[in-house]
């Protein structure tokens, strides 16, 4: 439960698709205390490396989370990620397979994200 700003972070990916065919991905990052959305990172591929060099830049603005809450997915179980929260102090809280309630937040705001901005 966060209690104040940078307690827990919420992440996950939007994927959507360009009008040329090109697939497109945005690294979306909500700070669940004050719903403050620190990052939306738009690329055609995501790897681990990427999201750490993502998070890096924008925890140098805003500050490091203690925790963030993060499925199962290749890029948040890579040992890239893993190493740069262990060296920073962050814990990652990984959402049990299959079950996308155990993020809620990230999920709700990337379905209004998806219907207001992306219009698909």
């Amino acid at each position: 439960m966060a209690l104040r700003p940078n307690d827990v972070w919420a992440m996950d990916f939007v994927h959507d698709q360009l009008a040329t065919g090109k697939k497109l991905r945005v690294l979306t990052v909500v700070d669940t205390f004050s719903r403050h959305v620190p990052v939306l990172d738009p690329r055609h591929s995501y790897r681990g490396e990427d999201v750490v060099q993502t998070l890096e830049r924008i925890c140098r603005q805003v500050g490091y989370p203690k925790t963030i809450r993060v499925d199962q997915g290749t890029e948040f179980a890579s040992r890239d990620l893993d190493l740069w929260a262990h060296a920073k102090g962050v814990t990652l809280d990984f959402s049990r397979p299959g079950k996308p309630t155990d993020n809620a937040l990230i999920e709700a705001f990337n379905g209004r994200f998806r219907a207001e901005c992306l219009c698909s």
